[in-house]
């Protein structure tokens, strides 16, 4: 068993305690306030509760007296921003760091009474030109702690806003009225969607260096030159599937494992969440497979261009040949040489290198080697 947990434990009372007090700290601050909040709302029968909530214990405290359930939404807490709302809520640790620290692969656990899930958003980089340095995907992050009276959400990266998702919601009572698992498949369905409208933009992309690949090339531009944009897509493409592959398993559970904190009603939406999934996901697949033969079908052009350069250059040399050899001869200056003294030798001689030197060019040209 690991000992991690209770290392932790025992060192963190030491550090709070060897800790300065900054100036200026307010020992009666509600620790649960944090500048990271960004919204902060009570929801009863499906209605956002009048009067703004001043803090996350403000706002549980409201729900525990009164009923709904808490939304609380953040973006990129520090740990000591995140700790107090932690403790109010009593988050798991282990949970608390994964949505401190970004880079978390896409998952679901539960601890306790509390479900913890990250989602990997998908933003689609506009551009004029795709190029060996194009960004085509940007990343971030939303991990959410679902309660049965409660959810937080962490935002990671500059993308992937749920201020629409909240407003959009809050127009309809009727939905959010399932309390936090409506919240938590709002988020899957309105990352998924993301990944939808993404996909689409990523294949025109692809389309668009196909059709360079298979096109004639403009005079003067060499076959095979595609390679780096190809290859800068690849890695693009391979950053998305990275965000959407994971989350297949996390939504299957959800959709198809009755669990307490999720509304039954709620898991026949997440069924439809997760068959989006599964087609982006197919999707990706085919880009991936599509790139590496657009990628072997510009390597092979490549070759085979420097095949046909290497069959001209080697013809050339053969018709050259013909004029070299005969010159050779004659330059040697032997007294007794055919029709040396003969007075059309000469001509006689440059008609054979020209006749020499057109059944040659005839013949490699009739062979495709001209």
């Amino acid at each position: 068993m690991s000992m991690l947990p209770y290392l932790r434990a025992a060192v963190r009372p030491a550090l709070r305690k060897s800790t300065p007090v900054q100036p200026g700290y307010d020992a009666t601050r509600d620790p649960s306030a944090s500048s990271a909040v960004v919204d902060c709302a009570v929801y009863r029968d499906g209605r956002r509760a009048q009067g703004d909530c001043l803090t996350p214990r403000e706002a549980l405290r409201r729900v525990r007296e009164d009923g709904g359930f808490a939304w609380i939404g953040l973006h990129e807490p520090t740990e000591a921003e995140f700790a107090g709302i932690a403790a109010t809520f009593g988050l798991h640790p282990l949970a608390v760091e994964d949505a401190v620290h970004a880079h978390q692969r896409p998952k679901l656990e539960r601890y306790d009474e509390t479900l913890f899930t990250v989602f990997k958003t998908i933003h689609y980089v506009e551009h004029a030109e795709l190029t060996a340095t194009s960004e085509v995907v940007e990343t971030g992050e939303v991990m959410c702690f679902t309660g049965p009276d409660f959810v937080i959400t962490v935002r990671h990266g500059g993308q992937g806003s749920l201020r629409t998702l909240r407003h959009r919601l809050q127009d309809d009572p009727q939905l959010l009225a399932r309390g936090p698992s409506a919240v938590l498949h709002s988020i899957a369905d309105h990352v998924v969607d993301g990944y939808i409208a993404v996909a689409a933009a990523v294949q025109d992309d692809i389309d668009e260096v196909e059709s360079a690949v298979f096109a004639a090339p403009a005079k003067g531009v060499a076959r095979g030159g595609e390679a780096g944009r190809i290859y800068q897509l690849k890695r693009e493409v391979l950053e998305f599937k990275r965000a959407v592959s994971p989350l297949l398993r996390p939504m299957e559970l959800l959709s198809e494992r009755p669990m307490r904190l999720v509304d039954p009603d709620i898991q026949k939406y997440f069924r439809d969440v997760a068959d989006h999934l599964a087609r982006v996901h197919e999707q990706v697949i085919g880009f991936d497979e599509l790139l590496n033969s657009i990628l072997q079908a510009n390597l092979a052009q490549a070759s085979v261009a420097q095949n046909e350069d290497m069959r001209k250059i080697t013809s050339w040399a053969a018709i050259i040949a013909v004029p070299t050899m005969i010159c050779g001869v004659y330059g040697m200056n032997f007294d007794h040489m055919p029709e040396l003294h003969w007075r059309y030798g000469y001509p006689m001689v440059m008609v054979a290198i020209v006749g020499s030197c057109f059944v040659i060019h005839r013949t490699l040209r009739r062979n495709g080697w001209l």
